[in-house]
């Protein structure tokens, strides 16, 4: 016969089992089945393949259909390093289902490609592939319908190339949605992606940057420079937005500059064939090779990031921050809306619930007035230690208060 202190233990796990078991974490919203953020077509196969050759190739993915009309050409540019597309996987994969047809530039070769040269890379890229595509009964691109999504560094190539559009004989883009905008030179000797003249962009391009709460400095600054120097673009065609950390439930939401990535399997440049290099000729001139640089190898940060770019699971924030709020403003942009009504709008701010009907933190959106830029730090909220440096839960802080 067990003790009593024995059948009290007992009598306490017995207890504790019943009340775990029956009360469960809050679950995050899933995916919307219809609408913007939603999958699309999911019957239909992706075509995925490449246009080049292998250090100097475009990846193509599209549905295997033809389209009733030409498709709206929406280019994804990487973050410094993240040259394979599995890491933003989930993302093409929904982009390409929703009727669009997705270009993803190889503007970098880690270890050889320099930023001062990666966005003469892209713009080839991307024209290169656009004159390639352009009989293709199954891609059939609608270059007046060009959108830039561009994450870190690829966020300030696809300005550049918003800004340079006229000269390399590309189309300006209806809009270009910078995700956690980083990785830019702030002077001509600084290392990084130098910003071309952003006040030649076509006043009709919507400029959108999103930046979340978690290692938000870096982006924040670089998201002010966007606008303010964007001249041209008036302000109710821009839009600073951003994305907030939730941890009510479980799997916790973290807004961190690694969230936007949405790592899927099938979507590894390693199974697309690639063109050979052509071979050297033994009768040609030899040309110099480049020297090497240092601004040609990723530094400890930029491999941190890409490490959490490939680790990152697809959550709520791919879903409604990110995939959701580019579906509308493309949307918006071929319609020609006002971002001052959108931002305005709940519904394109709203996140959706936890399973438990409370409201996951909504985004904000606001447009710079005249003489500002963009909206101030995020507020604060105990939320565990920070900085969190990927999408892994966040532990909620329990505070507790001094009796008086």
């Amino acid at each position: 016969m067990p003790s009593r202190a024995v059948q009290t233990i007992l009598a306490a796990v017995a207890w504790g089992a019943v009340v775990l078991g029956g009360a469960q974490a809050a679950t995050p919203p899933a995916q919307p089945r219809t609408g913007p953020g939603s999958a699309g077509d999911t019957t239909t196969e992706v075509v995925k393949r490449a246009i080049g050759r292998t250090g100097a190739a475009t990846y193509v993915y599209h549905l295997a259909a033809a389209p009733a009309e030409p498709r709206s050409v929406v280019v994804l540019l990487h973050a410094w390093g993240a040259v394979n597309p599995v890491v933003y996987g989930g993302w093409i994969d929904q982009l390409a289902r929703r009727g669009n047809l997705v270009l993803y530039p190889g503007f970098q070769t880690v270890g050889r490609t320099r930023p001062v040269e990666a966005t003469d890379l892209a713009a080839t890229l991307i024209r290169d592939a656009l004159a390639a595509l352009a009989d293709d009964p199954q891609a059939r691109p609608d270059s007046s319908r060009l959108f830039y999504i561009g994450h870190s560094a690829g966020a300030a190539i696809g300005l550049n190339l918003a800004a340079t559009a006229q000269d390399r004989g590309l189309a300006s883009p209806r809009l270009v949605f910078a995700v956690m905008p980083g990785g830019i030179a702030s002077d001509e000797k600084s290392r990084g992606i130098q910003l071309a003249d952003l006040s030649r962009i076509d006043p009709a391009t919507l400029i959108t940057t999103i930046v979340g709460d978690r290692e938000f400095q870096a982006a924040d600054r670089a998201s002010r420079r966007i606008l303010r120097e964007t001249t041209n673009v008036p302000a109710s065609r821009k839009l600073f937005m951003r994305s907030f950390s939730d941890d009510h439930g479980f799997p916790a939401l973290t807004a961190t500059l690694a969230s936007a990535g949405s790592a899927k399997d099938g979507y590894d440049s390693s199974t697309i064939k690639l063109a050979p290099e052509p071979p050297i000729d033994p009768k040609a001139p030899r040309t110099a090779r480049p020297r090497w640089s240092a601004d040609s190898v990723l530094t400890g940060e930029q491999t941190v990031l890409l490490g959490q770019l490939q680790r990152n699971v697809t959550d709520t924030l791919d879903y409604l921050a990110y995939w959701r709020s580019f579906d509308i403003l493309a949307a918006a942009a071929v319609g020609g809306g006002d971002l001052t009504l959108l931002r305005s709008d709940p519904s394109f701010l709203d996140m959706g619930r936890w399973t438990d009907s409370w409201p996951v933190r909504r985004l904000i959106a606001e447009t710079p007035k005249s003489g500002e830029t963009v909206a101030s730090a995020p507020p604060t909220r105990a939320v565990g230690p920070a900085p969190i440096q990927s999408k892994q839960p966040v532990v909620r802080r329990r505070e507790t208060r001094q009796a008086r």
